[in-house]
């Protein structure tokens, strides 16, 4: 026994036009548009990131920002003539390891006021800045003295986490006081 069946409509082909008495399909709205090419940006990004990532000689180990200085170019671990290794001194924003951010500074230059408490450095570029600092950090230096000050900001005050003599490029630790917390040990 056979059950009767409704008429069939054709099969749409894609992209031709819509059968007659067909309802129009809504268009996408501006913000829809904006979203969907946000989203094809941020693939695109991501897979040239991906692929940079995979075709990339340069290890990270090696290219560590200010605060875990291994390897930076302009310093004796890097290539010369640039990059962090010739920074004076800059500001920039990293994570504090609990899900926040903290803002950290870096300045190479000369110390021209040193107390167990702090000391100030002023770079060849005339930016001068005060730090707190330990008297373990202390120990050993003086005025006069080139040195390399990581710190963390917060407000007005700059707290040393790093104070190594020596241009930038300098192992952190490597001259006077600590190496910034998490900071890989040092060997050899």
């Amino acid at each position: 026994m056979t059950t009767p069946q409704a008429p069939s409509t054709p099969d749409q082909t894609w992209g031709a036009a819509p059968a007659p008495g067909t309802p129009p399909r809504a268009s996408w709205s501006p913000g829809k548009k904006i979203a969907a090419g946000a989203v094809a940006a941020v693939i695109v990004a991501g897979g040239g990131a991906a692929v940079w990532a995979a075709s990339s000689s340069t290890s990270t180990a090696a290219a560590t920002g200010p605060g875990g200085m291994n390897g930076m170019t302009g310093g004796p671990g890097g290539m010369p003539g640039g990059g962090l290794g010739s920074a004076l001194h800059g500001e920039y924003v990293s994570s504090d390891g609990n899900g926040g951010y903290v803002t950290k500074i870096m300045q190479t230059g000369e110390v021209t006021e040193l107390s167990a408490t702090s000391l100030t450095a002023k770079s060849d570029d005339g930016f001068s800045k005060t730090y707190t600092i330990t008297s373990a950090q202390a120990t050993g230096l003086a005025t006069g003295d080139t040195i390399t000050v990581v710190a963390t900001e917060s407000g007005d005050t700059a707290t040393a986490t790093s104070v190594t003599e020596g241009q930038t490029g300098a192992q952190p630790g490597g001259g006077q006081g600590t190496p910034p917390t998490g900071a890989p040990a040092q060997t050899g």
